[in-house]
């Protein structure tokens, strides 16, 4: 699950509402594919935020490198 909107609204609910796995989870619901109208398994909002996050460090790590030369 790649949704773009999916993976907002999810670090919206982590960050400003400070909810649980479970309940972000709970709050969501996928929008297209077969799985339309299904909310996402705690598991996959876990990944979809945990790849969300090593993006933005490795994005955060080649700008603090390239300021650095």
């Amino acid at each position: 699950m790649s949704d773009p909107t999916i993976l907002a609204m999810a670090l919206h609910l982590r960050d400003a509402e400070k909810l649980s796995l479970r309940d972000i989870a709970a709050r969501l619901v996928i929008t297209t594919g077969k799985k339309k109208g299904q909310h996402p398994s705690p598991a996959t909002v876990l990944r979809m935020l945990r790849d969300h996050d090593e993006r933005m460090a490795a994005t955060a790590e080649l700008k603090a490198q390239s300021a650095a030369l």
